[in-house]
């Protein structure tokens, strides 16, 4: 998994921080994501957060790696994202 192809796969177990929101109490937030819909991701560490995707930027840590991606991006059903086309 890489920073160009994330979209395409499943985000669920993975860790995730959110780095950067337009709501200051979302920075900061940390853990492991537990689900996701369309507009949100629900993240579980000292609590269970849900997340808006299109206000925050996240940071996935892959074990060797860590990914920043704006949630943006990440915006639709998990199943219906494998259908877009993105440019490369």
């Amino acid at each position: 998994m890489t920073r160009k192809n994330i979209v395409w796969h499943e985000l669920i177990g993975l860790k995730a921080k959110i780095i950067r929101a337009s709501h200051p109490e979302l920075v900061g937030i940390e853990g492991y994501v537990l689900d996701e819909t369309r507009n949100t991701l629900v993240i579980g560490g000292e609590r269970v957060w849900i997340v808006p995707k299109d206000v925050a930027e996240m940071e996935f840590d892959l074990g060797d790696e860590k990914i920043r991606i704006n949630g943006r991006e990440l915006i639709g059903r998990p199943e219906m994202r494998l259908k877009k086309r993105w440019r490369k």
